[in-house]
């Protein structure tokens, strides 16, 4: 018996290192990340509720998204941070272990959800603005909200309900075990949302594209209108020269667009009436004038600046979770259907960690690429720093 006793204690003597190792570096980095996505994410959400300027319907979408990386923040990452500090080993039960990964797929599906909403709300705003409503949510965007995370409650739901107890479990190792579910919940959280949203954006932009060409093209109408009434009038006698106002279609287009240069004359500018004395009175025909009969057609697609500096700043968000998160479903699919592929544990990890960098991405993004933000921002850091 002796032996026998000497041999385990060997055993658990070289084992004890390996249960002692530690992942500082993990620790670290990973404390950080919390606290740069909590306040980050906090900060936008501050922002929408308390600025009348960024109370627009994409942003209420944009605090939905902040919240799925605050609760991201909040009730997986210390888990996931103190199972890398153990340099993967997971010492806590496998009911808190199947609590994480049902909340690590519920908060990333409704990430991607969330952003799938998101592009559906702009293209109807872009293709159907008649039927957009922009004050304020209304209910077709509220359903898209609940849709949104009840739909990410639904792919998460199968590891509450067991199916993550298969037979020969290792407790020591908190990872999805079903192979079958692995891919079902890739392919619903990620591979089918990601194409139609882009395609969503295609659409999007490509109408924009149109609207805006339409815009200058109407505006190029209104403009060569204007001047040949003035063209007409400068050929009056003096005293019937001066030409007739703007149109209201003409003076709108051209406050709407103040960056484009007019090139209409000045009816200020002095003119020799000798010149036009026994000059003939050209005539004009109105059928040249081109003026918008329908004053409903105008209600068309009125994207204001605030709602283009909103969609400027979707793609960038978009871009930057594709970049983040398809590595890690890449891997996790192909390590989950490859038996004979061997995945590095160390990669997984860096691309997991990868896929939590962007939920501290976002409120930067819009820091960056929004004014509106960035000035609440800044006034909020003030009254901080000086508080």
């Amino acid at each position: 018996m002796r032996p026998q006793n000497e041999d385990q204690s060997t055993s658990h003597a070289a084992a004890a290192p390996e249960e002692e190792g530690h992942n500082l570096p993990a620790l670290v980095f990973g404390i950080l990340l919390i606290v740069v996505i909590i306040c980050g994410n906090l900060l936008v959400c501050l922002s929408v509720l308390t600025e009348k300027a960024l109370k627009t319907t994409t942003n209420y979408f944009i605090v939905s998204l902040a919240v799925a990386d605050l609760m991201l923040a909040v009730l997986v990452l210390p888990l996931f941070v103190y199972s890398e500090f153990q340099d993967g080993v997971w010492t806590l039960s496998t009911t808190i272990c199947d609590g994480l990964m049902t909340m690590d797929v519920m908060l990333c599906t409704a990430s991607i959800f969330n952003l799938c909403a998101i592009s559906i709300d702009r293209f109807i705003a872009v293709l159907i603005p008649l039927n957009y409503n922009r004050k304020h949510v209304d209910l077709r965007q509220a359903v898209l909200l609940s849709a949104t995370w009840i739909l990410a409650l639904a792919v998460a739901s199968p590891v509450m309900f067991g199916i993550n107890n298969v037979p020969g479990r290792d407790p020591s190792e908190c990872k999805l075990e079903n192979d079958d579910y692995v891919l079902y919940s890739s392919v619903c959280s990620f591979f089918i949302p990601c194409p139609i949203m882009l395609m969503l954006y295609c659409g999007m932009f490509r109408g924009l594209r149109r609207w805006e060409e339409a815009r200058k093209a109407k505006l190029r109408n209104s403009i060569m209108a204007c001047r040949k009434l003035q063209e007409a009038a400068a050929s009056l006698p003096p005293l019937a020269s001066l030409p007739p106002p703007l149109p209201p279609i003409i003076e709108r287009e051209l406050t709407d667009t103040p960056d484009e240069p007019s090139t209409i004359p000045s009816p200020d500018q002095p003119y020799n009436s000798s010149e036009f004395k026994d000059a003939p009175v050209p005539a004009v025909s109105f059928a040249d004038i081109k003026f918008n009969p329908d004053p409903h057609r105008r209600k068309r697609a009125k994207i204001n600046s605030r709602e283009r500096k909103a969609m400027q700043v979707l793609p960038v968000v978009v871009g930057a979770f594709l970049f983040c998160w398809t590595p890690f479903f890449v891997l996790h699919t192909m390590r989950a259907r490859c038996q004979r592929c061997h995945v590095p544990p160390a990669l997984m990890s860096v691309v997991t960690w990868l896929g939590y960098v962007n939920s501290a991405l976002n409120p930067v993004i819009y820091t960056v690429f929004n004014t509106e933000f960035r000035n609440f921002f800044k006034k909020f850091l003030h009254r901080c720093c000086s508080a």
